[in-house]
């Protein structure tokens, strides 16, 4: 997967584990794993959207915190702007902190709920040292202007406001220590859709206005449609597919994307659309089937696809699927 000469790289991620021990037989040696994240590669270009969708426990979330080292991950490569940022010492990986920032689901739990606004802007941009002390009311009135709330939410505390109005505090301070990349893990899932349409909007103008560049996690095929340039899908800890937004949203390629796809609802009942109904639950992460992790619940499943795990690669461009059987089914 190389980058096209117009766009540059800002993340590249290569071969990423998150294994996570449980069923320990002894204090020391772990008797298995959960499988959270399991070898996946991928790049994200300088201000672009790319979000990452699937279900409840593929790995979206993981995959996040593994790159921003709140969880270490267990192996695999991160590079930022060339470097590889797992070999970072604390003291560096604190500076770049504030190049790598990320917005949480729940607004109210990122939130301090004893500090006041002003408190939670200013510790940011102390800690970061980006803003001179004498200077930092006016970059906090900035913030909070660019954001959409008044000046005298400075005083009051995160219990005070509305949840679309809490998340407007975690995205100012994302802003306040002036981050190229911006992680939103489920932003604005906990909120009322016209309150995501609106925060959805507000990070769009934030994007074109500062040049940020977001991975944007989601569960919501319809909110990651109105905000992506690029969809990654994610099956229990594997890529299946990656492409431009218009590409896997017309021609998707796995039979998982185009399952997840059909479950959008249809405003208008005089469409008729055909449901890919799976069968099963999703194996467990600790055993994943051998083989394609999802030939389990996969209609299209041949014995091959019990035996070999199918390698990600491009057909179309810059379209990628892991599916030993894409040809047949993009026809």
């Amino acid at each position: 997967m190389e980058a096209t000469k117009e766009k540059k790289v800002l993340l590249k991620v290569e071969h990423l584990k998150q294994y996570f021990p449980v069923k320990t037989d002894s204090f020391f040696k772990p008797k298995a794993f959960v499988k959270a994240v399991d070898d996946i590669s991928f790049q994200l270009f300088e201000g672009e959207t790319l979000s990452i969708v699937g279900e409840s426990g593929c790995g979206k979330s993981t995959t996040g915190r593994a790159i921003l080292r709140l969880d270490e991950p267990t192996d695999g490569k991160v590079y930022y702007s060339g470097q590889d940022i797992l070999h970072f010492n604390k003291k560096e990986m604190r500076k770049l902190r504030g190049e790598l920032q990320v917005i949480f689901q729940d607004p109210f739990a990122s939130l301090n709920p004893r500090q006041t606004v002003k408190q939670i802007l200013n510790e940011a941009m102390a800690i970061q040292e980006v803003v001179a002390k004498p200077k930092r009311m006016d970059r906090m009135l900035e913030l909070l202007d660019y954001v959409g709330l008044p000046p005298e939410a400075l005083d009051r505390y995160p219990h005070e406001f509305s949840g679309g109005q809490r998340q407007r505090i975690g995205i100012a301070r994302a802003l306040a220590v002036n981050p190229k990349l911006i992680i939103c893990d489920e932003a604005v899932s906990a909120l009322d859709v016209s309150i995501q349409a609106q925060i959805l909007n507000l990070l769009k103008k934030l994007q074109r206005q500062f040049g940020l560049t977001f991975l944007f996690i989601s569960h919501d095929l319809s909110v990651v449609r109105h905000i992506s340039d690029r969809v990654m899908v994610m099956y229990l800890g594997k890529v299946v597919e990656i492409a431009d937004k218009k590409d896997l949203f017309d021609s998707p390629l796995h039979p998982y994307t185009k399952a997840l796809l059909s479950s959008i609802p249809v405003p208008n009942p005089a469409i008729q659309r055909e449901r890919v109904i799976l069968k099963g639950d999703v194996p467990s992460p600790i055993d994943p089937p051998s083989g394609c992790r999802f030939h389990t619940r996969c209609p299209f499943a041949t014995e091959k696809c019990k035996l070999e795990e199918p390698a990600l690669r491009e057909l179309g461009t810059n379209h990628f699927v892991s599916c030993h059987f894409a040809e047949k089914l993009a026809q």
